[in-house]
């Protein structure tokens, strides 16, 4: 029985095999939108060695009255 696996684009089942020259993808459509989210940077890989970015106007103080 050949493993069938989600497609992470557009979530259409697929057979993972050789068969599929875009596994995990169903095709290269979603090969390619998935790639441009990467380029885009709406996917990456949390990088937890740089401190959260904040605000200065978080940092400052309070207006006087």
């Amino acid at each position: 029985m050949i493993p069938r696996v989600e497609c992470p684009t557009c979530h259409r089942k697929v057979e993972w095999s050789a068969a599929n020259p875009f596994r995990p993808f169903c095709s290269e459509r979603c090969r390619l939108v998935d790639l441009g989210a990467w380029f885009s940077g709406a996917r990456a890989i949390p990088d937890e060695s740089t401190p959260e970015l904040t605000h200065p106007e978080d940092d400052a103080a309070p207006p006087e009255r």
